[in-house]
């Protein structure tokens, strides 16, 4: 998170990020200690940033209980967690998203640029979404502005929002890929990458039961025969 010349959002960063904008709470959602850890030292120095982490979370069950107990103003949330990812933090948080006093905001911090993933959580109810290529002053500047109420990108992932949202010419909803979960969506992007079974189980931490069980769910679900099917088809898609 120290290359320079990623600017989030679309204005000038502020003035000081501590003293007169007061102070923001945050929870740090990522399956990697040391980023997480990172992010911390980058930001979480309360007296010069005005970002306070309260607390941190590695993968979907962790996040949703920390989150409750915490209610903070903004949660730094990745896209690829275990459990479900971050579209499923999104959705059984949404009541706290829309809670009439104190909503609890969410910021999408990936490294992925992908535009799927990028709809997939801004679809889901987050306010913006930006790459771990930002640097730490963007970064508190970003949560400031979310908390703010304002939504918030890295410039170059704007474009997929506005092409999925304001476009009339391609259609908001791929039907048949939101008939996947998102755990189904993760095991048919890395089984069309070429993974076996084994490597899927550990990359996702699950069994290699459970990745069968997922892929026969998304052949079924998307009326394909084999594999070979299923990649051709996240190719025709650019899920690869």
């Amino acid at each position: 998170m120290t290359e320079a010349g990623e600017n989030a959002g679309t204005g000038e960063t502020g003035g000081p990020p501590g003293g007169s904008r007061g102070r923001v709470r945050v929870v740090l959602v990522d399956d990697h200690r040391m980023f997480r850890t990172g992010v911390q030292a980058e930001i979480g120095e309360t007296d010069r940033t005005g970002v306070e982490v309260v607390g941190e979370a590695a993968d979907v069950e962790q996040a949703v209980t920390v989150i409750t107990a915490t209610r903070p103003e903004v949660v730094l949330l990745d896209v690829h967690l275990p459990g479900g990812g971050g579209v499923e933090v999104l959705r059984r948080c949404a009541p706290l998203m829309a809670a009439a006093e104190n909503p609890v905001r969410f910021l999408a911090l990936s490294v992925s640029d992908a535009a799927e993933d990028v709809i997939g959580v801004i679809r889901g109810g987050a306010r913006g979404y930006v790459t771990k290529t930002i640097t730490g002053t963007d970064l508190v500047d970003s949560v400031f502005r979310v908390q703010d109420g304002d939504a918030v990108f890295s410039p170059r992932l704007a474009g997929f929002v506005l092409d999925a949202f304001a476009s009339t010419d391609a259609p908001p909803v791929d039907e048949d890929l939101d008939r996947l979960t998102q755990r189904e969506r993760e095991v048919l992007r890395l089984i069309a990458r070429g993974y076996a079974y084994k490597e899927i189980a550990k990359q996702l931490f699950i069994s290699v039961k459970t990745v069968e069980s997922h892929v026969s769910a998304v052949l079924r679900k998307l009326q394909l025969s084999n594999r070979h099917e299923l990649t051709r088809w996240a190719t025709a898609r650019r899920l690869v």
